[in-house]
């Protein structure tokens, strides 16, 4: 708010500016609030506070009461899906594969590190049993999903 003290024909005055848009400023004058409409001077500009407008969201042509749930599962679901199959949870590079075909495998046990986002991220066996199959290898580049280990 910018205050003036300004003297019209020996009158003194109390002049605040409280808010200006376009060309139409809110002047308070000894304690009366006045709307002014200012023609052809350049007003002060005053930033604007961004108002958000949130659109209501439409349910999905499949007709889906969660469909971003639908559509979307969780990490752990990713990583132990079906069958003994041990899936990227999200993409990036093996930097080592910790086990080999034949070795038993314990719930919890590290089989391989990935890296995603320059991060290093444990994949950890989800059950017991023994490796069958290792489809990722040092320095392979794995999409989300993707199956890294099939556990027997």
């Amino acid at each position: 708010m910018k205050e003036y003290k300004i003297k019209i024909n020996g009158n003194e005055y109390a002049v605040s500016i409280s808010n200006v848009e376009d060309n139409t400023a809110l002047v308070n004058v000894n304690d009366t609030q006045y709307e002014v409409e200012v023609e052809g001077m350049n007003a002060p500009k005053v930033a604007k506070t961004p108002r958000i407008v949130q659109q209501p969201v439409a349910a999905s042509a499949q007709g889906d009461a969660h469909p971003a749930t639908a559509r979307t599962s969780s990490p752990a679901a990713t990583a132990s899906a079906s069958a003994g199959n041990i899936k990227s949870p999200l993409p990036g590079v093996v930097l080592d594969v910790m086990v080999q075909v034949g070795d038993a495998v314990k719930t919890g046990q590290k089989l391989m590190i990935l890296e995603a986002m320059k991060m290093e991220n444990n994949i950890d066996s989800d059950r017991d049993g023994t490796v069958k199959e290792i489809r990722a290898r040092k320095g392979d580049s794995v999409l989300e999903g993707d199956v890294l280990i099939t556990i027997g």
